[in-house]
């Protein structure tokens, strides 16, 4: 027999192989260029987070789905309060128009066919001082509810498979798993979304309701994408894939303003895993004189019809950092606009963190006043290496033209616990011990046309982010960031 492991040497490599190799088989994994498969990085053991936290992190976000679904067909809002922002953004200048020319001018709003679909995925810290707080909100291509699951899966299978390992390395050996459902719960969201688009045109429809996928070309972060398709798939629902490129040759409308892809039928959801940047809507084949515009027309085409769509424009403004901002700023009383209680618009308020706007004045009080290490600056990027931290702040601002600042936003840095005991993150096969390991939250909700889609209000599952606090990127696809799941201690 094996003589018993010293207490913090790390595991045998024929562990990290076989939980390496459950991670591929079960799709936790990224797409090489040469069509091979690379797992994730991930931990071996989960995070804990008090019962209590997570409680109310369950509460307060079906609210603010409520919250965002609102302030996303709140139109005239969107248009006069993200104005400068669209002005100093040139893509989100774009997206303002788009969303201008699709509902029509200020005051003369005229109502969609589309119907909204919001798959939303709202990211926390619990601040060792302040308590959980909002890091952002992803309202387009909010992908890794699928991957969430799959974490959580697969620390249960260490835990019965590899019990000394687990019990070594684990923060707290006994506490109970976080159940997370978020590939289970997303995929029966959607499905009802589709047959009740298929059933306002036929209730007696034989063929299967359609998913539309729009994806950006050669990604690699595709298998989170497909676990998603075969979810669906086992609920009945065919699903297809195109790039925006495909999609401006394939479209066209049918009858009812029905939304029909050539060789396939009738479209009943859309799902935006591209749209977020510019090159999302390029074309090197197509000469422009401004950049992206028939790709651009061609998501604006899929809104003009009866359809399940998300993201929306409308969704995408409504999640952006500055109306994320916005949010945090508004007194109360206002949030009664959307049909908020002062109540709620408590609850809400109180996981909004501090932020402020750049300005002039902001930058003399950043660069006297404030304590640099406190505070992070954004820009409305999404995917990840949008953010600056720390002294990097002063010199990116000294950079900006005034004309830019309204791209730009200052966010109080959270400062959340670190894990009490080194862990274990496998990255390329390997095992490496992981110190001051500290995690981003995301909880998913799905409403469609502003109704919960889950027997949960909304809720829809999570996914955990560990990273080293040392480490400003915690992405798992572009970052240091592993895959980790939750248990609960009171």
């Amino acid at each position: 027999m094996n003589p018993q492991k010293p207490p913090h040497s790390l595991p045998q490599q024929t562990f990290i192989d076989a939980a390496s190799q459950w991670a591929i088989m079960h799709g936790v994994a990224f797409r090489q260029a040469d069509n091979s498969a690379k797992h994730c990085p991930f931990s071996i053991t989960p995070t804990t987070l008090s019962r209590k936290m997570y409680r109310h992190l369950r509460q307060v976000t079906p609210l603010l789905a409520k919250l965002i679904h609102r302030v996303s067909e709140d139109h005239d809002f969107l248009q006069t309060r993200l104005s400068k922002m669209a002005k100093a953004e040139p893509f989100f200048g774009r997206l303002l128009a788009l969303h201008q020319q699709a509902h029509g001018a200020l005051g003369q709003r005229q109502a969609l066919a589309r119907k909204p679909l919001l798959l939303l995925r709202t990211d926390y810290m619990d601040d060792r001082k302040l308590g959980a707080k909002v890091i952002e909100f992803n309202g387009i291509a909010a992908g890794m509810a699928p991957f969430g699951q799959r974490a959580t899966e697969l620390h249960h299978y260490i835990k019965r498979q590899w019990p000394s390992v687990y019990q070594q390395w684990a923060e707290n050996p006994h506490a109970s798993p976080a159940d997370n459902q978020g590939l289970i719960h997303m995929a029966a969201g959607i499905a009802q979304a589709a047959n009740r688009i298929q059933s306002h045109f036929d209730p007696n429809a034989e063929q299967a309701p359609t998913f539309l996928m729009v994806v950006q070309e050669n990604e690699d972060n595709v298998y989170d994408q497909h676990l998603l398709e075969d979810a669906l798939q086992q609920l009945g629902i065919r699903t297809v894939r195109r790039t925006f490129e495909q999609l401006s040759k394939e479209l066209y409308s049918g009858e009812q303003q029905r939304l029909l892809l050539a060789g396939v039928g009738t479209i009943d959801v859309v799902y935006l895993r591209a749209g977020y940047q510019y090159q999302d809507y390029y074309s090197p084949h197509r000469e422009e004189q401004v950049c992206c515009q028939a790709l651009s027309q061609t998501r604006l085409f899929i809104e003009q019809h009866y359809v399940a769509v998300n993201a929306t424009f409308s969704q995408q403004l409504a999640t952006s950092k500055t109306m994320q901002m916005l949010l945090t700023k508004l007194p109360v009383t206002d949030f009664a606009r959307w049909g908020l209680t002062v109540t709620e618009a408590n609850l809400v308020k109180s996981v909004l963190a501090d932020m402020q706007p750049v300005s002039a004045a902001t930058i003399d009080w950043f660069n006297r006043v404030a304590d640099h290490s406190q505070w992070v600056l954004k820009n409305q990027g999404e995917g990840g290496g949008h953010c600056v931290f720390g002294d990097a702040i002063s010199h990116t601002l000294s950079q900006l033209k005034e004309q830019e600042y309204d791209a730009w936003a200052l966010m109080q840095r959270l400062q959340p616990r670190t894990r009490t005991t080194p862990a274990i993150a496998v990255r390329d096969n390997q095992a490496s011990e992981v110190s001051h390991l500290v995690s981003e939250i995301g909880l998913f909700t799905v409403f469609f046309e502003g109704q919960p889609m889950t027997e949960l209000d909304g809720y829809a599952g999570y996914l955990i982010r560990s990273k080293p606090a040392a480490e400003n990127e915690g992405g798992i696809h572009s970052g240091q960031g592993i895959l980790d799941s939750l248990v609960l201690v009171d």
